[in-house]
């Protein structure tokens, strides 16, 4: 069965201490190098989710954002 066109699927093992790699291909697609922060997201119902790296900051200004007539 062949993937839709820009959809993936990867295996990644836990080790002992909780800790997972992230296939090289999925590091090469979505441009993660060390040192990188990742979010990871958590739904009991629908699993965990790792959003692209800039979605941190798109989700820190959104949640810090003034909204218009408010002010300090």
């Amino acid at each position: 069965m062949k993937a839709p066109q820009g959809r993936y699927a990867w295996t990644a093992t836990v080790g002992e201490k909780g800790q997972i790699v992230i296939p090289k291909q999925a590091r090469e697609i979505f441009h993660i190098k060390p040192g990188d922060t990742l979010l990871l997201l958590g739904d009991e119902q629908r699993g965990i989710a790792i959003p692209p790296k800039g979605a941190f900051a798109e989700l820190f200004g959104a949640a810090f954002e003034e909204k218009e007539g408010e002010g300090i």
